[in-house]
């Protein structure tokens, strides 16, 4: 039985494919609904703090690109416009529901280097007191490799160590871990973990969207690092934000890492 009761700061993560269509264009209702629910949680007494992919992908939709390019130069300068856009719609949407956000650009660095590490603590720390709720995202235009956060999973753990987080909630485009290849026959949704074993790691594959480059295995990895610090994962669909709501009220929603 889940039981979130005592949770009372949670990570959020969203990736580019539940921030975005098929065609790269943003979801404004899906963002919205986003905006509402973590607002509604933050009401309730419980700190948020978001961790968003879709800045290379909203710089793509916005400089109106055929396709993500491969060049990490190209990226680099698709990130620092499309981080601009983001969080102007991100500040738009909460202020609609009182709410003040603050942007938050990590690198690797800051997970290596204890003095980073602590600054970061601090600066969470503050930002949590100021009633703010911090948005999170690899700075990518300085970045020269972007799976050193395997598209904000490996960093939304990491952020939730950070911030002496609760829990930890994964948003993705399916609903949640299967034993095989969910477009298998036969393939069987996990409701829960219990041991992150060479079995759940094998059966997660590595492909991830055209729109994002994380996969499942880069989750499983999130969860595993969370773990470490006795932080819980929850793997789910973020087709529809509002489920959140009922994974926080303990209902089987998504894939539950209990380890």
């Amino acid at each position: 039985m889940r039981n979130f009761d005592n949770v009372k700061k949670v990570v959020i993560k969203v990736g580019t494919s539940t921030l975005t269509f098929d065609n790269g264009s943003l979801n404004f209702r899906r963002i919205e609904e986003l905006a509402r629910a973590i607002s509604d949680i933050k009401n309730s007494g419980r700190n948020v703090i978001l961790v968003s992919s879709g800045a290379i992908g909203v710089g793509v939709s916005t400089i109106r690109l055929d396709a993500r390019p491969k060049e990490i130069p190209a990226k680099q300068a698709l990130a620092a416009v499309g981080q601009c856009q983001l969080m102007r719609i991100y500040g738009k949407l909460f202020g609609e529901y009182n709410q003040i956000v603050g942007q938050v650009l990590i690198t690797k660095d800051v997970v290596d280097n204890n003095k980073m590490y602590q600054n970061a603590v601090n600066t969470f720390s503050r930002l949590l007191e100021y009633g703010v709720i911090p948005i999170v995202n690899e700075n990518d235009t300085i970045s020269t490799d972007e799976i050193e956060f395997g598209d904000n999973d490996t960093l939304s753990a990491y952020v939730a160590k950070i911030t002496g987080s609760d829990l930890l909630i994964i948003l993705t485009d399916i609903d949640g871990l299967y034993d095989k290849n969910p477009n298998e026959d036969g393939a069987k949704f996990v409701e829960e973990v219990t041991e992150i074993t060479d079995e759940i790691k094998q059966s997660a594959g590595s492909a991830g969207s055209d729109r994002g480059v994380g996969g499942m295995k880069t989750k499983i990895m999130a969860a595993e690092i969370a773990a470490e610090a006795g932080i819980k994962t929850i793997i789910m669909s973020g087709e529809n934000p509002k489920k959140i709501y009922d994974a926080l009220g303990g209902e089987n929603i998504g894939t539950f890492f209990n380890v």
